[in-house]
């Protein structure tokens, strides 16, 4: 086969590179996740007493009232801590709903509904629209968590070779939509309340009673998905996939012993599981849609409830086609089967847990020794004596976003350590905390295809090796980069435009702090 000369293993290493490659090596001395939120509590404890010990106040703009800081290491500092322990983890807003959640979309995704599902998307469409279609397949396959990066980018690599394109720019333009895209979508994902969890959370450090809803980036991320899809089709079939040269391996080998096809019990079983999913909606638009239906506010009408049983509804949404499916293909062949896949789903989210319990300890000591709103006003102060308001702070922050995920590759875990100082910082600033989130996910996304810290990273290369032996992590970003730079370029550029113009981000979100009215 012709490699091009980027992929080639005794390339001349240029600027982009090297700092790549010092990128990696500065990420891989990161210590884990879980030891960083214990520095960071560890560090609140001590911050708190300096500060309180200093004796600075800052004015809060809302009321003039002088704040400082709480002493942590007193003797009622210690006792909240250490009787706040067990509260501080079980409140912990992203825990319950991400468990939740994943109860229905485990048993979605182990009974294979993920899986035929993606190959049905991708296999049903025209060759001139392929390159598009695997973009947005992996888009949209992040409301399946990250079964997109395990399932996409193989099937997209044997459609590509069947069809006599080098399968890797098939690996390319999955990797990219579904990393890339990761926030995006046309549906609500997990995602969504974990990050509006952590949103809430900390926007009540200035605002005791706000609240956040899970379809705070609705409509932005819908449209995203479409503008993603764009970018990156131009990419893949201008930049990428001219670079690796001409496939000449054959589809036999693009194949390499496995079938992209749906066998006819996955077809049967997809039919079933869309007729599941219909049911369902329907009995959801029941609850929802007539006036006094239980899933809407008694004395307003309004639809608040609704949206409050946002994750319980998700979870059944899942579940509910998944056992359908899991039924007629023989995968679930008794109560046991499914319970099973819902107990090895809590098994694999063991490590989350773990974070959750010490990302829960940092967050409310950080809020009860008032620093976060101390640094938001003086921040905020900061920023407004400088004039640094507008789209260059929306730039910027998407930027620090995008920076930051290029060392750690949790989102959440990222959100959980910076909303609790940007999210009040830009609600004195004027904007609200769902105009903040929304920045945060362009910023968290845009650089997950080039991160190598991003734990799918080997699979996507071990699947590259198949048709590309002497591949490495070199050959995965250099071949990434341009979907990276793109997204960055025309994500920013939609969410500042979207900002300026005030269009709403979702229901219930407004762009502006105090909401008007």
């Amino acid at each position: 086969m012709a490699d091009s000369e980027f992929l080639k293993s005794d390339a001349p290493r240029g600027l982009v590179a090297r700092l790549l490659d010092l990128i990696e090596r500065v990420g891989n001395r990161l210590p884990d996740p879980v030891t960083i939120f214990v520095l960071l509590g560890a560090l609140t404890l001590l911050a708190s007493w300096l500060v309180s010990a200093s004796g600075v106040q800052v004015a809060n703009p809302a009321d003039g009232r002088l704040i400082s800081a709480v002493n942590l290491l007193s003797r009622d500092g210690v006792q909240t801590v250490l009787s706040g322990v067990v509260s501080n983890f079980t409140s912990f807003a992203p825990l319950g709903t991400v468990l939740v959640a994943m109860l229905g979309i485990g048993v979605a995704e182990r009974t294979g509904l993920f899986s035929a599902l993606l190959k049905a998307l991708v296999m049903a469409v025209p060759r001139a629209a392929v390159t598009p279609t695997v973009v947005f397949a992996g888009i949209m396959s992040n409301v399946a968590s990250d079964a997109g990066y395990v399932i996409l980018p193989p099937l997209a690599a044997m459609l590509y070779g069947t069809l006599g394109r080098h399968p890797v720019a098939g690996v390319a333009a999955a990797f990219a939509g579904v990393s890339g895209g990761f926030s995006a979508n046309l549906m609500l994902s997990t995602l969504d309340p974990m990050l509006a969890g952590l949103t809430q959370e900390n926007a009540r450090i200035l605002d005791a009673g706000y609240e956040v809803l899970a379809t705070a980036n609705y409509y932005f991320m819908f449209a995203s998905v479409f503008m993603l899809t764009a970018v990156g089709w131009f990419v893949s079939d201008r930049i990428v996939e001219p670079r690796l040269g001409p496939w000449t391996g054959g589809a036999e080998a693009a194949l390499d012993g496995e079938s992209p096809h749906i066998e006819p019990i996955e077809r049967r079983g997809l039919i079933v599981a869309g007729l599941a999913v219909l049911v369902t909606v329907g009995i959801v638009l029941v609850l929802v849609v007539p006036s006094g239906a239980p899933l809407r506010d008694a004395k307003t009408g309004g639809i608040k409830p609704f949206y409050d049983s946002l994750v319980g509804l998700l979870m059944i949404v899942f579940l509910v086609p998944g056992l359908a499916y899991g039924l007629v293909t023989r995968k679930i062949r008794s109560d046991r089967d499914a319970s099973k896949m819902m107990g090895q789903t809590m098994s694999a989210m063991g490590t989350y847990v773990v974070m959750a319990f010490f990302a829960g300890q940092f967050v409310a000591w950080f809020r009860v020794s008032e620093l976060g709103r101390m640094i938001a006003i003086a921040g905020a102060d900061f920023l407004k004596s400088v004039g640094f308001t507008g789209v260059p702070l929306m730039i910027s922050f998407v930027i620090v976003a995008a920076l930051i995920n290029l060392f750690m590759s949790s989102a959440s875990a990222k959100w959980a350590i910076m909303a609790p100082v940007f999210v009040p910082m830009l609600m004195a600033l004027g904007y609200s905390p769902e105009a903040t989130q929304c920045l945060y996910r362009v910023g968290d996304s845009v650089t997950n295809c080039i991160t190598p810290l991003n734990v799918y990273f080997p699979i996507i290369i071990a699947v590259v090796q198949r048709y590309l032996p002497k591949a490495g992590l070199g050959t995965l970003i250099s071949a990434m980069l341009p979907y990276s730079i793109a997204f960055w370029l025309a994500w920013t550029a939609m969410v500042a435009i979207w900002l300026t113009v005030d269009l709403p981000l979702g229901p219930g979100a407004p762009l502006t702090y105090p909401p008007p009215g």
